[in-house]
């Protein structure tokens, strides 16, 4: 009690001494130096199990220990989330998105490090996700907690969540720019004078620690060769097309197989099927094991060749078409890989997939390009570059994310216009047939997605108990009009809603209707409410949301329409003028600038 005091202590000082304004910057500050931190120790530990594990192998040696150990890293991973957390982690960035739009941006203690040790612990034993999703709920969930621990409101809890998913993301990459052009686009956070600064802050800061820490270079070594002309920009549109038809097959195809996991229901189930699916893929295709970032390296430096040494297709690689077989074939199961992973236990997230692929991608482009005749020559590493930034940016739907990653990711600035087009390109071809990203669409189909529409994003926040009204006396059928009366001189309302005797709602009396004869008693005996009650315009289920609910006030034009449980039980009204006071109130708290 007594550190209860002292801390109560240091908040009064900070509201005397801090202004609001200057705090949010101070805590944005201390949210980019714990997300570095978070990153930084993630990247070890995962570093440090796969040496620990694999550092003994000799190249050129078959390690048929790499068929356990992913099994093993879900299995471990699995058991601690079902036995220890007790509570679902998976699917990060969609956790972070249900958050800001569906529990006011509070993330649960937890999650500032329990996504940590079950990625690390997945990936480090090899299993084919990536660690940028979980660091990316990890600094949300501190940026949520931090400024819960200081009682800030809920809109500076909104941009502290945005502060610690861009420090996250500049932390791990060493990516400042994506960090902020990230929780712009995928989070859907608006920009405005008061929040591009703390944003700004924790980004910086958490890429200059991560440089401090680990070094200046770029995460991935590239170095361009081969100088980027004018001529090639229809095979770049070309690409970016060919990019989007990827990230729809790997959204549709990701999003299915989660479904089926879902359906099998018990923990054992799900780890069976999911280790089964993950040794056969590694065995057969030894560059699914991991993140994948080893293959990447290899693509970027045109070291392609030396992939399929032993493999079961090593005697393809004299063939030109060796290798297009072999990529084509990783570039189609690595999302049952990342699929498998995490349905079987593990922890992780698409980031480092959606490189990999598309890495893969631009580089069977442009190899096959090559092949041909009647084409220009492509450089094999520039298109694998930007096909990094083309599958990215569709499966996120985040173009300019895609562009600022890969920009920063590998020092590839002469690659600027390209990576435009290409993502671009890309995001526009999966825009036809996904309206929505992979992280948003599980949200968007239960209207709980806030997005850059003003409009829907105040209604995405409301929630129904905010505009239920339950003070309206419930009648029955039966009821004579002389007991009407005597309610009606009670009630505040113009409406009564008529139930049956397990509460299901039958009608509505309005007051209106009756107005005429109300006064006249020798009629209270004669007439019952089952002869004047009238049917309701409309009946809003108690599941359904916000922006449901308006679209049926706009096409019943009523102004009080009467909610009903699943099984048409009573619950209560709410009327267009409580929704619009609520969202005025919704609009000032989280959207009014400063």
């Amino acid at each position: 009690m007594a550190e209860d005091g002292f801390f109560y202590k240091i908040l009064l000082w900070r509201e005397r001494r801090i202004k609001e304004k200057n705090f949010i910057l101070i805590v944005s500050f201390l949210v980019g130096i714990c997300t570095a931190a978070s990153a930084i120790i993630l990247k070890q530990l995962i570093h440090f199990i796969q040496q620990l594990l694999t550092g003994g192998n000799h190249a050129g040696e078959v390690n048929y220990m790499l068929l356990i150990y992913p099994v093993v890293g879900i299995l471990l991973a699995g058991l601690f989330v079902k036995y220890i957390v007790r509570d679902d982690i998976s699917h990060g960035v969609t956790k972070i998105l249900y958050a800001i739009s569906q529990r006011k941006s509070r993330i649960k203690p937890h999650n500032s490090w329990t996504s940590l040790v079950a990625s690390s612990v997945t990936i480090g034993f090899g299993g084919s996700v990536g660690a940028e999703a979980p660091i990316v709920l990890t600094g949300a969930a501190i940026g949520s907690n931090l400024g819960r621990l200081f009682r800030l409101e809920q809109k500076t809890l909104m941009l502290l969540v945005g502060c610690g998913a861009a420090g996250a993301i500049a932390g791990i990459f060493k990516a400042p720019i994506a960090g902020l052009v990230f929780v712009i686009e995928v989070l859907m956070l608006d920009l405005t004078m008061t929040s591009v600064l703390p944003l700004l802050i924790s980004s910086v800061t958490a890429a200059t620690v991560s440089y401090v820490v680990t070094g200046p270079e770029a995460m991935f070594k590239f170095s361009q060769t081969e100088i980027f002309e004018i001529e090639r920009i229809p095979y770049v549109l070309l690409l970016g097309i060919f990019c989007g038809l990827i990230s729809l097959y790997v959204t549709r195809v990701m999003v299915n197989i989660e479904g089926k996991y879902r359906k099998l229901g018990t923990f054992w189930k799900k780890f069976l099927l999911g280790a089964m699916m993950l040794s056969i893929l590694i065995f057969l295709f030894p560059p699914l094991y991991g993140e994948g970032y080893e293959t990447i390296g290899m693509l970027l430096n045109g070291q392609f060749l030396t992939m399929m040494d032993n493999t079961l297709f090593s005697g393809l690689s004299d063939s030109y078409w060796g290798i297009i077989i072999f990529l084509s074939l990783i570039l189609l199961f690595k999302v049952f890989a990342s699929s498998a992973t995490n349905g079987g236990g593990g922890t992780g997230g698409i980031f480092a997939p959606s490189l990999y692929m598309g890495c893969i991608a631009g580089f069977i482009f442009s190899h096959t390009s090559n092949y041909l005749p009647f084409t220009m020559y492509l450089s094999e590493k520039n298109f694998a570059l930007l096909g990094m930034a083309g599958v990215m940016s569709a499966i996120m739907h985040a173009p300019l994310t895609g562009v600022f990653l890969i920009a920063e990711l590998t020092g590839g600035y002469d690659l600027f216009l390209p990576l435009m087009i290409v993502s671009i390109s890309a995001y526009l071809t999966i825009l036809m047939f996904e309206p929505h990203s992979i992280y948003s669409m599980r949200l968007a189909q239960k209207g709980e997605l806030m997005t850059h529409h003003k409009d829907k994003a105040v209604l995405t926040l409301l929630k129904m108990d905010d505009v239920i009204e339950k003070d309206f006396e419930v009648v029955n059928p039966h009821m004579s009009l002389g007991d009407l009366v005597k309610v009606i001189a009670r009630s505040s309302r113009n409406a009564f809603p008529v139930v049956d005797d397990k509460g299901v709602l039958l009608g509505i009396v309005q007051l209106d209707n009756i107005r005429n004869i109300m006064f006249r008693p020798e009629l209270y005996e004669r007439f019952h409410v089952s002869k004047f009650m009238v049917s309701a315009a409309s009946k809003i289920e108690i599941n359904k949301s916000m922006e449901q609910i308006m679209r049926t006030f706009d096409d019943t034009k009523a102004w009080n329409l009467p909610v009903v449980d699943m099984q048409g039980r009573y619950i209560g009204f709410v009327s267009k003028s409580k929704i619009f006071n609520s969202y005025r109130e919704v609009l000032v708290e989280n959207f009014s600038g400063d």
